[in-house]
């Protein structure tokens, strides 16, 4: 899989879990709407520092964003 689309579906399912929507993400870390967007469709490619700032923004570490996903996870 491609590193973008896996460190995006990661995010997006952090986010989700966190509770968070796109907007109040935005909001509370920094990153615009449209970062945050583009990152979960993997139109983004985050450098290790962003990776760092997502993480601690969601409350997890960098890891859990480049980590494998269960392949029930990719449908």
């Amino acid at each position: 899989m491609d590193m973008r689309r896996l460190v995006g579906l990661n995010f997006a399912k952090l986010r989700k879990d966190k509770g968070f929507t796109q907007e109040r993400f935005a909001e509370t870390s920094g990153f615009t709407q449209q970062y945050v967007s583009d990152l979960e469709r993997g139109r983004r490619n985050p450098t290790v520092v962003t990776l760092f700032h997502l993480a601690s923004a969601l409350g997890v570490t960098p890891a859990d964003l480049v980590a494998e996903l269960d392949p029930s996870e990719t449908d």
